[in-house]
């Protein structure tokens, strides 16, 4: 059976992220590309695989990872959608079982905060991986004093970190704020609708969810 490695040897595959990702810098936004759907790809396979799912499943939810956010090559709008059916014909072509398929086109058309629902467990991990990717050297804009407040947010951000506790009952996304940059109150007027789907994603995996900034916890 096919894993990530596979997938990241596949010329196709990288370049699609590559292109995908030079769209969203003519548009102004945050990196997309291998750092981002690496990190998601590890942070979604570490969920399963701390909750002791099927090592499969662990495989799956890597791939869905890093497969999320090529439907940014066609629109950003819907990019969800779209990149569950460049998905579904990338994978079999190579030849993927139709289950994992599913399983993969699923999780990838329900990770956009917009209309995504975590309706199954690597739907779930690829979401809260996702979503817990804020971090500084995600932002391009080399110039302070022209940020947005994407830029702010992200570039305030000094450290990240996506934890489950030991009895699996609570995973935790701690950040470290540098408030010079940005504000707490900036970070939920753009994710506040992410953190709730965080919410959701993380009680479709049996555990509750808690946002701790600057160690306050504040969901």
């Amino acid at each position: 059976m096919m894993t990530l490695e596979d997938l990241k040897k596949n010329e196709a595959v990288s370049t699609y992220i590559t292109r995908a990702d030079e769209s969203l810098c003519a548009l102004g936004f945050t990196e997309h590309s291998f750092a981002h759907v690496t990190k998601t790809a590890e942070l979604s396979g570490y969920l399963l695989e701390t909750l002791g799912y099927p090592e499969r499943d662990v495989e799956l939810a890597r791939i869905s990872g890093y497969l999320h956010d090529i439907g940014n090559l066609v629109n950003r709008t819907n990019h969800s959608l779209s990149g569950a059916m460049m998905a579904f014909e990338i994978l079999g072509g190579l030849g993927f079982a139709p289950g994992d398929i599913a399983t993969i086109t699923t999780a990838i058309g329900n990770h956009d905060e917009g209309t995504g629902v975590p309706v199954n467990h690597v739907c779930a991990a690829l979401i809260l991986a996702d979503k817990s990717d804020v971090r500084r050297s995600r932002v391009r804009n080399t110039e302070v004093s022209s940020f947005d407040i994407h830029d702010r947010v992200n570039y305030s951000v000094r450290k990240s970190l996506l934890k489950i506790n030991e009895d699996h009952t609570i995973v935790k996304l701690k950040l470290t704020v540098d408030t010079k940059y940005g504000s707490v109150m900036d970070y939920f007027e753009i994710f506040l609708n992410r953190m709730i789907m965080c919410r959701k994603a993380a009680e479709r995996l049996g555990m509750e969810f808690k946002l701790i900034i600057n160690e306050q916890q504040v969901i």
